[in-house]
């Protein structure tokens, strides 16, 4: 993935870059419920799958918000031009692998391309990242339950890779809903930049192109 390298001296948030990057948990988190009601009608028309659909819409969603695509190297910060999604996905063993899916396609031919990475990454089942990590999405669903709030497992130091996350959905006075959580570096964004996150995320639910 191409990337440029930010000018660190006209970079206008640099001091709450420096002291986020000096904290032990420098993330930031928020679960917000989202509603799927519209959008799950426009898959059931195209008997499409929901899965990789959604998958396609938050990563699409993310890479509309500049900081969502900005990473920490070093002591400055690089943005990529597009930050493809790795999804967990679930193996037949019971663990899980990675697979990575670009989602800059269209719709349809997305599904295809999406479709033969899925079985590619079963087949070989790994939880390497490859190359290309530092570009990555980092993507999971939790099918089994809805929630309200979520703690994810970071490493150390920290990473700058967003982390979005969805549980199951559910059904409140005729609409239906999903709880979608978004983990970030706070060094790289404010919540602010999550809100313009979520507000992306609603526009793509609104169509497939």
């Amino acid at each position: 993935m191409a990337f440029i390298e930010l000018d660190m001296t006209k970079y206008p948030r640099k001091a709450q870059f420096d002291y986020f990057r000096s904290l032990a948990y420098p993330y930031l988190g928020l679960t917000v419920e989202v509603d799927l009601t519209d959008y799950l009608h426009l898959l059931q028309e195209k008997n499409a799958p929901f899965f990789l659909s959604f998958c396609r819409a938050v990563t699409r969603a993310a890479n509309a918000v500049e900081t969502f695509r900005q990473r920490i190297r070093g002591e400055g910060i690089v943005e990529y031009d597009w930050c493809p999604g790795s999804v967990t996905l679930a193996t037949a063993d019971g663990n899980y692998c990675y697979c990575t899916l670009p989602c800059r396609e269209n719709f349809d031919d997305y599904l295809t391309v999406a479709r033969a990475a899925r079985e590619r990454a079963l087949a070989a089942a790994s939880i390497e990242d490859g190359e290309d990590a530092e570009s990555l999405l980092f993507l999971s669903s939790i099918p089994w339950l809805s929630y309200t709030a979520l703690t994810q497992p970071v490493p150390h130091p920290a990473d700058s890779n967003p982390r979005i996350t969805w549980g199951r959905f559910f059904t409140r006075e005729g609409r239906t809903w999903l709880p979608v959580s978004v983990l970030c570096n706070h060094a790289l964004m404010d919540a602010r930049q999550l809100a313009l996150f979520y507000e992306a995320l609603e526009q793509e639910l609104r169509g497939l192109n």
